[in-house]
């Protein structure tokens, strides 16, 4: 199973997010965990080589599975471990191989285009004191099936 993490930043309400190319559709700034790291330092250097910034005290906020199924069978699988950070430096790169990078505030992130799971994410996230868990399985064409968010 493959490991990503990734991290919502908050600066003056707004978040850093990330149009991919791949539907138009905003995602949180991450990536695949490297053999041996931590989910902490895998979410620092992730979020340093797409964003520039460096996160400081990133904050453990939600770990979800994700599976995308054909015919009810398992096609692909992976779990994502989301941080949450209000601390940075840096300077942000005008150039982010993994689509264009994006201040946008708090309010505005539910009306942008997403996977249905990622605004779940966010929803469930902003409103919890503690660690989210969830799982969302995903048709190959990205259509969300089913989804379980603990607590919701």
């Amino acid at each position: 199973m493959q490991q990503v993490t990734n991290c919502i930043v908050i600066d003056q309400n707004q978040l850093l997010v990330l149009k991919k190319p791949k539907h138009g559709w905003y995602a949180i700034p991450g990536g695949k965990m490297e053999f041996g790291e931590t989910i902490r330092e895998s979410v620092i250097r992730e979020y340093k080589e797409e964003t520039g910034l460096q996160l400081h005290d990133p904050r453990l906020a939600g770990v979800f599975t994700f599976t995308v199924l054909d015919e009810d069978e398992s096609k692909r699988e992976w779990m994502m471990y989301t941080f949450i950070c209000r601390k940075y430096s840096g300077k942000l790169v005008e150039f982010c191989r993994e689509g264009e990078l994006e201040w946008v505030d708090i309010k505005e992130i539910k009306n942008l285009p997403m996977a249905e799971g990622d605004r779940m994410i966010y929803q469930s996230i902003f409103n919890s004191d503690h660690i989210v868990t969830g799982t969302f399985n995903y048709t190959k064409a990205d259509e969300l099936i089913s989804y379980r968010i603990d607590p919701l």
